[in-house]
């Protein structure tokens, strides 16, 4: 039997290597929160794997995270993918040394001797629209996923919805789905106070600006806000602008949106904070999601949301809001000018505070730690 204790716990660092968004942000604070003094790991040996050829991670990650060892390889990362997907080499071994238990970030698992090796799978939406995908999603992540989702001693997911997802399509069995949410944001007490002081300048969204995130849906239903309230906040648009962003680029720099819609790009996260910090309201349309960090930072924060029923959204949040279908402009358009009532503000703010409250990083890297133990007496 593997031991509860003294496991070498090797963790996919690459997604929080450069932006950190939603996937890279789950990395980072699940492994702050693991191997805290104290935690759940703090008596294991955990290491984080990053490899690119010109990417390192930021000197900040050393003092952030304390008590992990970092295996920082000078390797192209796109020939490195093409020969773990492909191929099924190198081992990680080769690149990282010895451990029980390598927990990759993504739903490919990174090949192993011996290690355990754990998926992430945060949502199945790639498999229902790979039209919307990179081309190697589309090439490789179909048939990997579902192969190595048969095999991975345990799969750690982010919501209920994912979950029963995995389980639905994937046919994997419910013992080995591990259902570990993520916690609020360490800042977002500061972030509370911040809001406390000023007051809010703007309506919010968070993300990439990716087709499944329903950004036109967002922009039909903020020109019908301010067709009805001309003094309506500007809105934001925070998040990275791919390719298939610019139709939405264009959009709001023509008339009726024009000057009163913007598109930061990626943001910092001391810009993410500080938008949240004089932000009305978040609004997340998505077509699905597998959690939706965005609307855990919000409530967190004190910002009331404003959520599509796609994917995990009503789960995470809960009594703060009431789910909108992702086609109903008119339904975003009503919910915004609700919440742009003050009274109405502070009681959804509220019960998000109470919502957010229920979320933790202390329980999700005990549950992940669980994961880890399961899977390395499975593969014992």
């Amino acid at each position: 039997m593997v031991p509860s204790f003294g496991v070498r716990i090797l963790v996919d660092y690459r997604p929080a290597l450069r932006q950190r968004t939603g996937v890279g942000e789950y990395v980072h604070e699940l492994v702050r929160a693991l191997t805290r003094p104290g935690g759940p790991a703090a008596a294991d040996e955990v290491a984080l794997f990053t490899a690119s050829w010109k990417d390192r991670p930021p000197p900040s990650v050393a003092d952030e995270l304390p008590r992990v060892r970092m295996v920082d390889r000078r390797v192209p990362t796109r020939p490195l993918t093409w020969c773990w997907n492909r191929l099924g080499w190198p081992p990680i071994e080769w690149l990282a040394g010895p451990a029980d238990v390598v927990h990759a970030a993504t739903p490919v698992a990174i090949p192993a001797r011996r290690a355990a090796s754990i998926l992430t799978i945060h949502d199945l939406h790639f498999l229902r629209h790979p039209e919307r995908m990179s081309a190697e999603m589309r090439r490789d992540f179909p048939g990997l996923v579902r192969r190595h989702a048969s095999v991975a001693p345990a799969i750690v997911v982010s919501s209920a919805y994912t979950a029963a997802d995995v389980e639905r399509t994937l046919g994997v069995p419910p013992a080995r789905i591990h259902l570990c949410p993520p916690g609020a944001p360490p800042w977002a007490e500061a972030v509370r106070k911040a809001r406390a002081a000023q007051a809010p300048a703007h309506i919010l969204f968070v993300g990439t600006l990716e087709p499944r995130k329903n950004v036109g849906v967002l922009l039909d239903a903020y020109e019908r806000l301010r067709a009805r309230a001309p003094g309506a906040p500007p809105l934001i648009l925070a998040g990275g602008l791919p390719p298939t962003a610019a139709r939405w680029q264009e959009r709001a720099a023509q008339p009726p949106l024009a000057g009163h819609v913007r598109l930061t790009g990626y943001v910092s996260d001391a810009e993410r904070q500080d938008l949240y910090a004089r932000a009305h309201m978040l609004v997340l349309p998505s077509l699905d999601e597998g959690f939706g960090l965005p609307v855990l930072e919000a409530m967190a924060s004190g910002v009331p949301v404003v959520v599509s029923s796609g994917g995990s959204l009503p789960e995470v949040a809960g009594d703060a809001a009431s789910p909108v279908d992702p086609a109903d402009v008119d339904g975003f358009a009503g919910a915004m000018a609700r919440l742009l009532d003050a009274g109405a503000a502070r009681d959804a703010s509220a019960r998000g505070l109470a919502r957010a409250a229920s979320f933790s990083w202390d329980t999700c890297a005990a549950r992940v730690r669980a994961a880890y133990a399961a899977a390395a007496e499975a593969s014992a």
